[in-house]
């Protein structure tokens, strides 16, 4: 971390305008149904994979929501362009079908994908004010302890091997 301390800002109405634009407005019978589909796949992972597994699909259920936050992240003002660079990383390693872990394992093939993002949002927030991404979070929770407990549990279980991977692929990009 540095030394410096960052001050929240309010972003300018006119700053406000531009990114509104920019959100995906979703009419609430969409997301009712989103909302509705999630929770039966949550409670079926619960189901079937107990209680290690139903943590881990929990933390899972958040990669949509971290993508938001990426892709507001890209775009607002308040982010040095050097995040942005790394943002726009992350963002492509998500998209992209080359993984530390292919995706095609069930639930742990996500697993990469999901440190990779908080792995990479911790090391912006060394630079940028954490209220920057409170301002963009619309997931689940807070994002600071999201990205705090995450975190902890990819140290704990997490293959260490894969963990220097996605270090040293987070310093070099």
């Amino acid at each position: 971390m540095t030394d410096e301390i960052y001050e929240a800002q309010e972003i300018p109405a006119q700053e406000q305008d531009k990114i509104k634009d920019r959100i995906v407005d979703l009419d609430p019978p969409k997301l009712k149904f989103y909302e509705d589909l999630r929770k039966k796949a949550k409670g079926w992972a619960n189901q079937k994979t107990g209680k290690w597994g139903g943590k881990l699909t929990e933390y899972l259920f958040l990669l949509p929501d971290f993508f938001i936050l990426l892709s507001r992240l890209a775009v607002d003002n308040r982010v040095p362009a050097k995040h942005k660079l790394k943002i726009g990383g992350i963002i492509a390693y998500l998209i992209l079908p080359i993984d530390i872990i292919p995706d095609f394992i069930p639930v742990i093939g996500y697993m990469d994908d999901l440190v990779m993002v908080v792995l990479g949002l911790n090391l912006i927030l060394n630079d940028v004010d954490p209220k920057v991404l409170q301002d963009n979070w619309s997931g689940e929770g807070e994002i600071l302890m999201q990205l705090q407990k995450i975190t902890a549990a990819a140290e704990k279980f997490m293959n260490r091997g894969i963990l220097r991977r996605i270090k040293r692929w987070l310093r070099n990009a």
